[in-house]
């Protein structure tokens, strides 16, 4: 860290599988995540997490804590003296449920750390190691929704929204978003059109977040939106392209076939995807034509900025041990994982520094998704500048009505923003 950039770490991992294997799994996973850190010396870590608990959640969730302790007792986050942790687990609540989950890490260095609270429009100073879990829909510190009901497949439920939360670092400002899109149910369905009808479901759900945050009753802020997109390639064009010159046979009801020579090439079914060499043309030949069909993100280039995209599909990694580096045949290959920037948190980044864009565990089972990581350095003061020195106070002290606290509201002046306000509170 210099005095005029902040090395911060953004991951995005969807942990749902990691969980049906939490003897094994969970340890393994941590470890990667850790060595991770432990490579690239950050100072303030963001972890978004999606399907925390696992899939059959009622079982798994009780494992979350686990996760957790792996993660606050390791040996390689102790230097990390403030922790504020946001995890979704009240299953019980079908129209709030989310299973989202924003960890951050903010190393003993870092000085001048500010949360919003959404509810008082204020900052409050970050210190200490606060842990918000189960129903959290009364925390004020974080922003959290479902996508509107219609907008589901069928109208039904399912664990899929955001969940924001916006900081001051060393006066630079903004929100940082995890996020959970809609998935492919069916490959059939998923060829019929381009683009296919659970892209478009996914569009319009990321439209409506966008818009939300372009109109934002709390002021516009850069953002980082990083989590899980589930965006696919284009499965009419990549089948098109396999199958150049196969015959198609439909070998069943519910499976299609496209052979040369009565040799098997490809087989499609509704949730299975299995070409004959399916790791060499999906992962060992580092893909690169794979790339050309990835074009979700494109609708929305107006607004969001990614960094190139130089590692293998993020999804569907098996999920056993052994096979750490091998797809399941059960859907294309594609980069559903993703850390995306407005125009304007773009700029927070200081481009004399080097930028790392990957995944974690390239070889090591991390369940069904690969974790995705960027690594940037951002510029310090870039925001409205909240920094202690610039200060000036007014109203500096009011009793609060109901409680023994004492709550100090700080306005801070500033050419660019002039009425920002901050919170502490004291007992």
């Amino acid at each position: 860290m210099t005095s005029n950039s902040i090395p911060v770490l953004l991951v995005t991992a969807n942990v749902g599988s990691i969980f049906e294997d939490p003897a094994q799994m969970l340890e393994l996973w941590t470890k990667e995540f850790l060595a991770t850190v432990t490579k690239l010396d950050p100072k303030f870590i963001a972890l978004h997490c999606q399907e925390v608990g696992g899939k059959n959640y009622e079982e798994s969730m009780r494992h979350v804590k686990l996760f957790l302790d792996l993660l606050m007792t390791s040996s390689e986050l102790r230097l990390f003296d403030k922790i504020r942790v946001f995890l979704d687990e009240d299953y019980s609540s079908a129209e709030n449920f989310t299973a989202l989950g924003n960890l951050y890490f903010i190393h003993e260095s870092m000085e001048n750390v500010l949360l919003w609270d959404f509810k008082d429009s204020a900052y409050v100073p970050v210190q200490g190691k606060e842990i918000y879990s189960g129903n959290i829909e009364s925390v004020v510190t974080k922003e959290k929704a479902k996508f509107p009901q219609n907008y589901f497949p069928e109208c039904k439920w399912s664990r899929k929204g955001f969940m924001r939360t916006r900081w001051s670092l060393q006066g630079s400002i903004f929100d940082l978003i995890n996020i959970h899109l809609f998935h492919d149910a069916s490959n059939f369905v998923a060829m019929e059109t381009c683009p296919s009808i659970y892209c478009q479901t996914r569009r319009k759900a990321l439209e409506h977040t966008l818009h939300r945050f372009h109109n934002d009753q709390y002021g516009k802020a850069p953002y980082f939106l990083f989590g899980d997109f589930n965006f696919r390639t284009d499965t009419e064009g990549v089948v098109k392209k396999l199958t150049e010159g196969l015959n198609k046979v439909q070998s069943s009801k519910n499976e299609v076939q496209y052979t040369n020579d009565n040799k098997c090439i490809l087989t499609l079914g509704k949730k299975e995807f299995n070409h004959f060499d399916h790791q060499t043309v999906f992962y060992k030949s580092n893909p690169t034509w794979l790339k050309s069909y990835d074009k979700e993100l494109e609708a929305f280039k107006e607004h969001l900025i990614e960094y190139p995209v130089t590692f293998p599909p993020s999804y569907p990694f098996e999920e056993k041990i052994s096979q750490g580096s091998c797809y399941m045949q059960t859907r294309c290959p594609a980069w559903c994982d993703r850390v995306l920037l407005s125009h304007t948190a773009k700029q927070l980044v200081d481009d004399r520094s080097e930028v790392g864009y990957n995944v974690i565990g390239a070889e090591t089972c991390m369940g069904d998704h690969k974790p995705v990581y960027l690594k940037a350095d951002l510029r310090v003061n870039a925001g409205p500048n909240l920094s202690f020195d610039d200060i000036k106070m007014q109203n500096l002290t009011k009793k609060d009505v109901d409680s023994s606290t004492i709550t100090r509201y700080i306005y801070i002046q500033n050419i660019d923003n002039p009425v920002k306000i901050f919170r502490e509170t004291a007992v």
